[in-house]
């Protein structure tokens, strides 16, 4: 077998069984957090009420029994029914999912936009004290101020002040779409702000590496341009780390912003799955947990089977 082929068939290997061990903790670990879904749903009920709720919801089985109903369910895309409003989940995460990877893939476009060449601009000035101290601090800031912080000082501001932008408020885009990319701005900015200083900083750190690196010194003996070199090497050779780190933030979005969802009233993924925690939905809590996780290890699967076609070496490592 050809080692490119040998190499995907690994990684994909490796990714269902990451997958599978995912889904044996998210059933354990939801069954561990103090407070069955029944007494949460009924806290003053008899035990005798509870036990039969349990056994009408099928809470009652033993718990492989319940796991092995549950991920059958799962591989055939029935992730069962809520035990909150007994609507089917599967139903309820595709009507929510579109709502997070909007707000997601808008928020990873902002920060490549933004980041990339602030980083780049960064690298190349890097010998230049103030320039140095400014990326650093921007950088700093960006990637320490949490969401809800960022979140909850600009849906102060642009509810206190009528700036021409919609917050607190969903509307469809098929209702009013000039509302609707009103009311995306700031839930956009708010979850892009960290991304956009994790790609500034990592774009920066790379660039500076590269330019350090004799190939550069030497192109620009045999009389390239500066242009000619930071085209041929300095981008080529920044492109894979930056590469990962924008392929770990989209998995993190699109795993679900569940504060910033929550803060901005947005129906996405996220806040459906906080609510499902909240109120012990096991269905709820295991499919989203699951979908998340599918969407990170995807994505990560994507990035290495890149990788390896771009590069032999990782290709001929990854099959040995």
């Amino acid at each position: 077998m050809h080692a490119f082929a040998r190499f995907v068939l690994g990684r994909l290997a490796s990714a269902l069984l990451t997958l599978l061990g995912v889904s044996v903790l998210i059933f354990g670990a939801i069954r561990l957090v103090p407070g069955s879904f029944e007494e949460v749903l009924v806290p003053r009920g008899t035990p005798e009420f509870r036990a039969q709720l349990a056994a009408q919801l099928g809470l009652d089985a033993p718990l492989p029994v319940q796991y092995a109903k549950w991920i059958t369910g799962a591989l055939r895309g029935d992730f069962g029914l809520s035990l909150i409003t007994s609507t089917p989940v599967a139903d309820e995460f595709a009507q929510r999912i579109p709502v997070t990877a909007e707000i997601a893939l808008c928020a990873v476009l902002l920060a490549v936009v933004v980041g990339i060449p602030l980083g780049i601009a960064a690298g190349l000035a890097h010998r230049r004290p103030g320039v140095a101290v400014a990326s650093r601090l921007f950088s700093g800031l960006s990637m320490s101020t949490p969401d809800f912080v960022l979140g909850s000082v600009l849906l102060y501001v642009f509810s206190r002040y009528a700036l021409g932008l919609t917050v607190g408020r969903w509307i469809p885009l098929s209702t009013e779409p000039v509302a609707h990319l009103k009311g995306l701005v700031v839930p956009v900015v708010t979850l892009a702000m960290f991304g956009i200083g994790i790609l500034a900083s990592t774009t920066r750190h790379t660039v500076i590496g590269v330019l350090r690196q004799e190939q550069v010194s030497s192109a620009l003996l045999r009389g390239r341009s500066w242009g000619q070199v930071v085209r041929r090497h300095v981008l080529r050779n920044a492109a894979i780390p930056v590469l990962t780190i924008a392929s770990i933030y989209l998995g993190y979005l699109l795993g679900g912003a569940v504060l910033v969802e929550n803060l901005f009233s947005i129906p996405g993924f996220g806040r459906y799955l906080f609510q499902g925690i909240q109120s012990r939905d096991y269905p709820v809590v295991q499919a989203g947990v699951l979908l998340a996780s599918s969407f990170f290890v995807l994505l990560n699967m994507l990035t290495d089977i890149a990788y390896a076609a771009l590069d032999p070496r990782m290709r001929d490592g990854g099959s040995s």
